[in-house]
């Protein structure tokens, strides 16, 4: 099981992408803004980040289903530049988070959710928003065993 920590996380500037459709539209959503951000000089200072807004396993797979799933996805950048309809610069909000690693393919992160959220509710906490996501290695330079996800959850 994951280990689960309390995390203050700060605000972070960022570029990000917000649309409703399938979650397989993530990685396009993340090259999107990569190439915005090289065709208007912003500078990537960290890896990427996803929001997940369907809370729970049945609402995010019938999102999905339904081509109805939130993609909200962001990299952090080093300062701010001009926006475009499709790509927006603006604050990800920090605050304490819950915090677990996952190690493995994306496809199997729902266990470590689970022992995120019953780790949240054996402390009395629960989220208070959507759940993020932040990829600490890109799955095209490691073994699918070794995809590193930080798993968060914002608590009060």
């Amino acid at each position: 099981m994951s280990e689960v920590t309390l995390v203050d996380v700060p605000t972070q500037l960022v570029l990000g992408v917000q649309r409703r459709g399938h979650y397989s539209e993530i990685p396009v959503a993340f090259g999107e803004i990569v190439h915005y951000a090289m065709a208007n000089g912003a500078q990537l200072t960290g890896m990427p980040v996803a929001m997940m807004h369907e809370l729970g396993k049945e609402a995010a797979l019938k999102a999905d289903r339904e081509g109805a799933a939130v993609i909200d996805v962001a990299f952090p950048i080093a300062k701010a530049v001009k926006g475009s309809d499709a790509v927006q610069c603006y604050e990800l909000p920090g605050g304490k988070f819950a915090k677990a690693v996952h190690k493995g393919p994306y496809e199997t992160c729902e266990v470590t959710y689970n022992a995120l959220f019953e780790w949240l509710g054996k402390n009395g906490l629960q989220a208070t928003g959507p759940t993020r996501e932040a990829y600490l290695n890109d799955p095209r330079e490691v073994k699918p065993e070794d995809i590193l996800t930080e798993i968060y959850a914002p608590v009060d």
